[in-house]
């Protein structure tokens, strides 16, 4: 046990950094999930797609 929290400690921005930048991404897509929700809807930028044409962003 003793061992452990000795690596942890030694070791912390080792799991701290990969651990940030996962829930930074995972928020993220989040974030595009939600907006995905209003694309296309903006006053500013309403208009029909062409046939075949994409989303202007995903």
């Amino acid at each position: 046990m003793v061992n452990i929290i000795g690596v942890i400690r030694e070791h912390w921005t080792n799991v701290l950094v990969p651990l940030g930048f996962v829930i930074g991404w995972y928020w993220d897509k989040k974030n595009d999930e939600k907006l995905t929700a209003f694309r296309n809807k903006s006053l500013l930028f309403k208009r029909d797609l062409k046939p075949g044409e994409e989303f202007t962003w995903k």
